[in-house]
């Protein structure tokens, strides 16, 4: 079932098709929200004739009733000529105290003083702030009083959900998975989710935080086009945008002479456009109360002191770089300079990086089902009431140091992301990990300018801890990517005139660069929307030199991926001298349904290469034969890439004039690791010096300080059933080799040097053959040891003989110790065990064993 027959499975009349709003709307200047008020009462299908018969239902509608200003004249005579007439006008109702009467103003009908009933206005009091989008019945009876107005509002229905059922809504929820949901959201907001990574989707839900937390300050800066004001302006009829220099202390709060409250008062959100502007005029009392307002969610009407419950949004656009911002200013310096005052800076709860969204383009927007707007507006209402801040309390704890202010602007942006994704309380502690470090990488960006501004701000290490004790710090992304310019320091005082391009020690790749210019092992991993990564940063020493290389990956079916290999290619011609030739040979899986376009694509990578020196080639294998992606060459490299070279996101790869497509390192990429190893001579070399095949020399050597053999993974043969033992003893081998001087296990193997196979192993598992084993063997050597290590220090490899297999894990010796986790048999309490090879054996080292360990390797 495809994801959008799931969403209409389950959300039957509540979700549209989002290209169905350009479809109506023409040239009809209203918000998003209410065309698809208008489609979800007649478009909520996927029934395609309802859809077609429903579009042209709507835009009957919005040309029935929908008021042109150019057409105000026009529609003022339709009412006079036939005494009543239906339009959808943006409605604003003031009060006029000499004649004690609401009267409203149409704003594109063009009609004012238009009586308005008391009971219209206790019932919808946006009116009063603002105006609010309705669809109106009005009547024309002339008057021949002068001070009478002759329209007549005879009914009123602002846009918006009249009822939904919550409970309903998180039965709904429960029926997709984490990724499924994201995607549903994202959808519903517009974009098509495949453009975006994890990371930038859950930017994009951040935007969304102010609807369903109370009081919440928030701030984006970056460059235009990413769609910073777009959720404010057109998705729900809660939230208001207003220009940020037409904002005034009694449109915002309070008029003093009236006692009329300001927007604050009836808007959930109040969003500020076009924020940035050192050199925008501020009322620096507009700054004082909106300062006390972001603190004490209160502000002053003469004595008298009201609280309000809005949230606040700054959005505007940067003008200079990232590394030019982290280098010469900081990332509030684009702010008003009336703003630019650290006790309002330290008021907001969140930064979400502007600069890491990528500049909205057609292909983005969605053609598939999201939610109605006001339908999902109304939910992310009802949420307001709700509190998750404390959701992640059971398995982690921040660090003591985090002030209290620190605190609230973490947990109410992880209460915000927690209500949006999981409302439904199904979220994993790794699904909690995650929305916890990037709530506090939120509110860091916020700490860390702040002490570049004010040094008097202490130094504060944005940490939390594990249920276990593991005590994690959190860094931005800019941190990781610029450390050279992240420094926490006041700010500088000289400031260049032009944008600077970072040193090559101030990107992530540039320091990979940096450290591989002479290629060493080692294991890298790169965060999603880092920049400053190329293939020949990665690669480019590593091919030095090389005349063979192979690229496994089974990926490369479609046009990008394809385009990747080339690049890579290109990064071979820069590494050879012009006099020499290269063999590259893809392995890779061949696509069922595109395999003519497939290897058209491939043959004229190969065309183009040949020209370069590089001979290209390609075959085709089973997707079973290929576990995971790499890159070797005949000089004994092997780089290992969990996403083969399908590392960067989206860009326009058809323009020309893009600067991503000419260089790599101005891309985001996907978040990826990279392990560079340089692979044991007795499993790589072909044949030995005596012509035997090397692997059944290694066997026939024995065991020894370097070589452990085990007869399987996890099937005792003398009791003949499962035991976990058996698995803990593998684990035990593994460390201990790493421990001391590395070296082979071989599973399949007895003492004896008797090759009994794996088939035993293999009958246990779902999948009885060597998926199935490997599968087991990588989740159990990852629970373990970790990830990072697996790929760093370990290398697996399946051999046969007579018919029976074995599995051989090269083990490569850890600077740092490796422990096993040990429980004891009596209580079960665990505890971390050093483990060394000691002659063809390993033992466990005592605490005095252990500590002379940790020093003689220090």
């Amino acid at each position: 079932m495809s994801l959008d027959e799931k969403i209409n499975r389950h959300f039957a009349g509540r979700v549209v098709r989002k290209d169905l709003v350009k479809a109506v709307k023409g040239n009809a200047i209203v918000p998003s929200y209410v065309l698809e008020y208008l489609l979800g009462q007649y478009c909520a299908t996927d029934d395609e004739a309802s859809i077609q018969t429903g579009i042209a239902t709507v835009k009957e509608i919005l040309r029935k009733h929908y008021v042109h200003r150019n057409e105000a004249k026009l529609v003022q005579s339709n009412i006079k000529e036939k005494g009543r007439y239906k339009v959808i006008d943006r409605v604003t109702v003031a009060l006029n105290e000499k004649k004690d009467a609401y009267q409203a103003i149409f704003s594109n009908l063009g009609i004012k003083n238009v009586i308005v009933d008391s009971v219209t206005v206790k019932a919808h009091p946006k009116l009063l702030v603002g105006g609010v989008w309705c669809i109106c019945d009005i009547e024309y009876q002339y008057t021949e009083d002068k001070d009478a107005s002759p329209w007549i509002l005879e009914d009123l229905k602002p846009i918006q959900l009249s009822h939904f059922d919550y409970q309903e809504y998180l039965s709904a929820r429960k029926e997709f998975t984490t990724d499924e949901w994201i995607d549903l959201l994202i959808q519903s907001i517009g974009f098509r989710p495949e453009f975006l990574g994890r990371r930038n989707k859950l930017t994009q839900l951040m935007r969304l935080i102010p609807f369903v937390e109370r009081n919440y300050n928030l701030i984006e800066l970056g460059p235009k086009g990413t769609g910073k004001s777009h959720i404010y302006s057109e998705f729900s009829p809660h939230g208001i945008l207003i220009s940020g220099g037409e904002v005034s202390v009694p449109k915002l709060f309070v008029n003093n002479s009236t006692g009329n409250i300001g927007l604050v008062g009836y808007w959930d959100v109040v969003a500020f456009d076009e924020f940035a502007g050192k050199a925008k005029r501020v009322d620096k009392g507009l700054v004082d109360i909106m300062k006390n307002y972001m603190a004490n969610k209160s502000f002053s009407r003469g004595i008298e002191t009201l609280g309000a419950e809005a949230s606040m949004v700054f959005v505007g656009n940067t003008r200079h770089t990232l590394p030019y911002m982290l280098k010469n200013t900081d990332l509030f310096d684009e702010l008003p300079e009336k703003y630019y005052d650290s006790a309002f800076i330290d008021r907001i709860h969140a930064y979400i990086p502007g600069w890491e969204v990528d500049v909205i383009r057609g292909e983005m927007f969605s053609s598939g089902y999201g939610f109605v707007v006001d339908y999902i507006a109304e939910i992310l209402k009802h949420l307001r009431n709700d509190d998750y801040s404390d959701r992640f309390a059971n398995s982690f704890r921040l660090a003591s140091d985090i002030s209290t202010r620190d605190r609230d602007g973490i947990r109410k942006t992880f209460s915000g992301l927690m209500k949006i994704i999981f409302p439904h309380d199904g979220a994993t502690t790794e699904e909690v990990e995650e929305l916890l470090r990037l709530s506090i990488e939120g509110r860091k960006r916020v700490k860390d300018q702040l002490m570049r501004i004010d040094s008097t701000y202490p130094d504060v290490d944005f940490a939390y801890s594990t249920a276990n004790g593991e005590i994690k710090s959190v860094a931005t992304l800019e941190e990781t990517q610029y450390p050279s310019y992240y420094n926490r320091g006041a700010r500088p005082t000289e400031v260049s005139d032009v944008d600077a391009p970072p040193s090559s020690a101030d990107s992530a790749g540039a320091t990979a660069s940096k450290a591989a210019d002479q290629p060493s092992e080692g294991h890298r991993e790169y965060q999603e929307n880092q920049k400053g990564v190329s293939f020949d940063l990665l690669f480019g020493p590593y091919l030095q030199g090389a005349k063979r290389v192979e690229i496994v990956d089974p990926y490369i079916r479609v046009f990008h991926q394809t385009r990747a290999v080339m690049e890579f290619i290109e990064t071979v011609v820069r590494r050879k001298a012009p006099e020499d030739e290269v063999q590259v040979m893809l392995t890779t899986v061949e696509d069922e349904t595109r395999a003519v376009q497939q290897s058209d694509y491939l043959g004229q990578v190969a065309d183009a290469a040949r020209m370069a020196g590089v001979l290209f080639e390609w075959r085709f294998v089973s997707a079973d034969s290929l576990h995971g992606r790499s890159i070797s060459t005949e000089t004994g490299w092997k780089i290992v890439l969990d996403r083969g070279l399908d590392i960067f996101q989206r860009f326009e790869m058809n323009n020309a004039f893009s600067i991503e497509n000419r260089l790599q390192e101005l891309r985001a990429v996907k978040g990826f690791y990279v392990t560079y190893v340089r692979q044991p001579e007795e499993l790589t070399e072909p044949k030995s010096e005596t012509g035997a095949d090397p692997i059944l020399e290694l066997v026939s050597k024995g065991e020894s300080k370097d070589r452990e053999f085990k007869s399987s993974l996890r099937w005792n043969f003398q009791d003949e059933k499962i035991d976990t033992a058996m698995e803990q003893a593998v684990l035990v081998a593994i460390a201990a080799l790493a421990n001391t001087s590395g070296g082979v296990l071989c599973i399949g193997i007895d003492d004896n040097k008797n090759i009994v196979g794996l088939e035993r192993d293999y009958a246990t598992f779902r999948k009885p053959n060597r998926d199935g084993f490997e599968l087991r063997l990588h989740d159990l050597l990852v629970a373990e040891f970790g990830q990072a290590f697996c790929t760093s220090f370990l290398e697996t490899a399946f051999h046969q003989v007579d018919g029976l297999d074995f599995c051989a894990i090269s083990v490569r010796r850890s600077r740092d110790p490796i422990y096993v986790t040990k429980a004891d048999k009596k209580s079960g309490a665990k505890s971390s065990v050093i483990y060394t090879r000691v002659g063809n054996s390993s033992r466990e080292l005592s605490v005095e064993e252990a500590l002379n360990y940790f020093k003689n390797r220090l």
